[in-house]
């Protein structure tokens, strides 16, 4: 089975940045979506950015528009969510998922205010 694997996360303080990753192992992708999902400490799980394998569109939460920028490598193996600007309730467990390969484990983002 595909396995999803996050990376990138940690601590940094609000308004500074990181880079997260979600590789998935075995396979690349040609169509549908990567979808990058939150889930803040007590909070429901929420969608925050998502693209398109193929076209390369991509979606935005209102929360984080114009902040993060989420992106795909050419070998269509590998998206990136590059997180600027950060903020205290960015703190969150963030996963990536597709519909194929289900969430992977997640990496912690803690924003310090």
């Amino acid at each position: 089975q595909v396995q999803l694997v996050e990376s990138g996360g940690g601590l940094v303080q609000a308004g500074g940045s990181l880079r997260l990753s979600c590789a998935a192992s075995g396979r690349t992708f040609s169509s549908g979506d990567m979808v990058w999902y939150r889930r803040p400490p007590g909070k429901e799980r929420e969608v925050v950015a998502y693209i398109n394998w193929s076209s390369g569109s991509t979606f935005y939460a209102d929360s984080v528009k114009g902040r993060f920028t989420v992106s795909r490598d050419n070998a269509k193996t590998t998206v990136f969510l590059q997180m600027n600007s950060l903020k205290f309730e960015d703190t969150a467990m963030y996963y990536c998922y597709t519909p194929s390969s289900g969430f992977g484990r997640g990496t912690q983002v803690t924003v310090s205010s």
